[in-house]
């Protein structure tokens, strides 16, 4: 057996996963919408969750029925890596649209992810007067994990831990730029096992190393949706690191990355501090931050809310504390010529390396 063979079977999703998902998208879409016939699944992530594969295509459900996965782009390889039950060639719409005698007058789509051209390509075959969204039941769907995608998310942990925990600290040296370090933490990560790309659930957004960056260089401001921040390569990359910036003594090391195994997650932030010791302060806002990490682990239980466990958490901080938890919120400011950090921003202490 090749190599290439092995990674197939280890990536495969097995039918019986796939039947499941899809029976419980279809119970939470009787159960929420009663009357639906149709739904349409166009974005790969979501169509990597129903069938195990990634192609340019749609996976299209009838409440009744079976449910069809039509392929644009490649039949070929979704043939070999998916167990999805009904996979099917098309060249255009047009050929999945001839095989349904009575297209509803409404369906579900993606609202979160169908553009306008694509809405406007689909509708031109399949004749419906009116769509609806399905992403929250998408999302319901995908909500509960099975023991399989467990495991997943338990190797990419594990992997995670290795990368930041065990490796990050020997490869940092003084000199290094930011864009060194990058491209030595990504062979690091897709060495041990990472898919070689973290996909968010925002249009547009995909991180391919981390956002990282060397003391201030760590606050610029991006227009990605987190704490840190990075100048980048230029404005056509701002999340790749510095080519300039490069790494001193008594520089904090911010990296915040994701880490996936087969589609599945991990996300984990460190900050080291290079070449000298961390101040008393410092030290004491990052046990707090420990603290308040076991705090919200030990209220995760069935029947307790994000809001109540958010309140909780946050009612018993003190003001001054509050300042800059979960993010750095202050703006730059230029002192006597050079950008001025103030503060560490507190959710960077949570993951800090001594």
């Amino acid at each position: 057996m090749t190599l290439s063979q092995v990674f197939i079977m280890e990536s495969i999703i097995p039918a019986s996963e796939i039947n499941r998902r899809l029976v419980r998208f279809r119970e939470i879409m009787n159960a929420q919408n009663p009357e639906w016939e149709m739904g349409i699944i166009f974005s790969k992530i979501n169509l990597l969750y129903f069938t195990g594969s990634m192609p340019d295509g749609m996976l299209i459900i009838p409440r009744d029925g079976g449910a069809i996965l039509w392929v644009r782009k490649s039949f070929e390889r979704t043939s070999r890596e998916s167990e999805f039950d009904d996979i099917r060639p098309m060249s255009s719409y047009r050929d999945a649209a001839a095989v349904y005698s009575q297209i509803p007058k409404e369906v579900y789509l993606e609202a979160e992810f169908v553009p306008l051209a694509m809405f406007e390509r689909i509708r031109k075959h399949f004749a419906f007067e009116r769509f609806h969204p399905l992403d929250l039941q998408v999302s319901m769907a995908r909500a509960v994990k099975s023991p399989l995608e467990l495991s997943f998310m338990e190797k990419a942990g594990a992997i995670h831990r290795r990368v930041l925990e065990d490796l990050v600290p020997h490869i940092l040296r003084e000199g290094m730029t930011e864009a060194d370090l990058s491209g030595e933490l990504y062979r690091l990560m897709v060495q041990e096992g990472h898919q070689g790309i973290a996909r968010f659930a925002m249009l547009d957004t995909e991180i391919v190393v981390a956002q990282l960056g060397f003391g201030e260089s760590s606050l610029y401001p991006t227009n990605f949706d987190g704490p840190g921040g990075n100048r980048g390569l230029n404005a056509a990359v701002p999340g790749l690191g510095s080519r300039e910036r490069k790494l001193q003594k008594g520089d904090l090391v911010f990296v915040d990355m994701g880490l996936g195994v087969n589609g599945y997650h991990s996300d984990k932030t460190m900050t080291y501090m290079f070449g000298k010791q961390l101040s008393e302060e410092v030290q004491s806002i990052h046990k707090q931050c420990v603290k308040i990490q076991n705090q919200v682990a030990a209220m995760l239980k069935p029947g307790n809310t994000p809001e109540n466990i958010y309140e909780t958490i946050m009612d018993a901080l003190s003001p001054e504390f509050k300042e800059n938890f979960m993010g750095f919120w202050r703006s730059y400011r230029e002192v006597s010529g050079a950008w001025h950090w103030p503060h560490c921003g507190r959710v960077a202490c949570a993951g800090q390396r001594f």
